[in-house]
């Protein structure tokens, strides 16, 4: 008998929440972000997902005037999140953790940078509005 998708650890899946711009959507993704890993029996990777998506979803609500949505993608042991906003501008490129001192200001894509095992950006359309979607991938070692 074949081994199911979820038997062999093979299990591709995709949740995206839209989330309107209010700074109390920072933590509603982040409270979804640790359920859905959680469920999915991913909780090792719970606390530096829930840092990445913070500061995505932080960035996306404070940076711009319109909707947003956090997207989370598992596949071939890559858990990928990212967040669209309705601003076509390109994130600030982030500095280095160090040359950051008091200043929050740069602090999300430097944390981003940091931890996640690979980042970008690309430009991207939705239902007519022009936006960006900025993303981040950890590789597990499992």
């Amino acid at each position: 008998m074949p081994e199911s998708e979820s038997e062999s650890g093979t299990e591709s899946w995709e949740y995206c929440l839209y989330i309107p711009n209010d700074l109390r959507a920072v933590t509603v993704s982040r409270r979804t972000l640790r359920l859905i890993l959680t469920m999915h029996g991913l909780i090792g990777l719970v606390d530096v997902a829930e840092l990445l998506a913070t500061e995505l979803v932080s960035n996306a609500v404070r940076h711009t005037k319109g909707p947003a949505a956090l997207r989370v993608r598992w596949s071939a042991g890559v858990l990928r999140i990212g967040a669209w906003d309705a601003d076509p501008e390109p994130p600030e490129p982030p500095r280095a953790l160090e040359q950051l001192g008091e200043s929050e200001q740069g602090r999300g894509l430097a944390l981003v940078r940091a931890c996640a095992d690979l980042w970008g950006w690309h430009p991207l359309a939705r239902h007519g509005n022009r936006g960006k979607y900025v993303w981040c991938e950890l590789i597990s070692a499992a």
